[in-house]
């Protein structure tokens, strides 16, 4: 079964999506790929887990780092989960670029080369927004690019975090 609840932030209305694993979806009211692979049997309900990501949030946009994680059940194929664990490994206030996650992952799988458009398409199908940050992804440049809950959030969070766009 799965279970959603709802967060109002500072950037908008936020779903949360939960199942007996962990959590699965944490989306911006209508963002690219909203509820994508939620049940459509659902059931809106009170969870301990869901307090517990709601405070993270309330930390997290009190602009302090949150210094505890929460339970995640992180839903795709192999290779968007290999590029979400790479999302999660980037620190606080930091940016990594597409470039680099997929010279990573082919480092990690023994290959000469990896395209940063497939790893683009795992980051922007990403299912919980914020806690597994794919908003600290930029483009080569450094300029903030492709973010499904929109570039403005995109800047916001990034700034949130003490980020200096200007300096990559």
């Amino acid at each position: 079964m799965q279970y959603i609840s709802h967060y109002r932030s500072p950037l908008g209305d936020l779903l949360l999506a939960a199942d007996d694993t962990g959590l699965i979806g944490l989306w911006f009211e209508g963002q690219k790929y909203f509820a994508l692979h939620l049940d459509k049997e659902r059931e809106e309900r009170a969870l301990p887990l869901f307090e517990r990501v709601k405070e993270w949030l309330d930390l997290y946009f009190s602009g302090k780092k949150p210094d505890f994680s929460v339970p995640l059940h992180l839903i795709g194929t192999e290779f968007q989960k290999e590029v979400w664990e790479f999302l999660l490994a980037i620190p606080y206030g930091q940016t990594t670029t597409y470039g680099e996650i997929a010279g990573k992952l082919a480092a990690k799988k023994g290959l000469p080369h990896m395209s940063a458009q497939a790893v683009g398409g795992a980051v922007g199908h990403n299912p919980i927004s914020i806690l597994v940050p794919c908003h600290r992804v930029v483009g080569a440049n450094g300029n903030p690019t492709g973010y499904a809950g929109g570039i403005d959030r995109k800047v916001k969070l990034l700034t949130l975090e003490g980020v200096d766009l200007g300096k990559r």
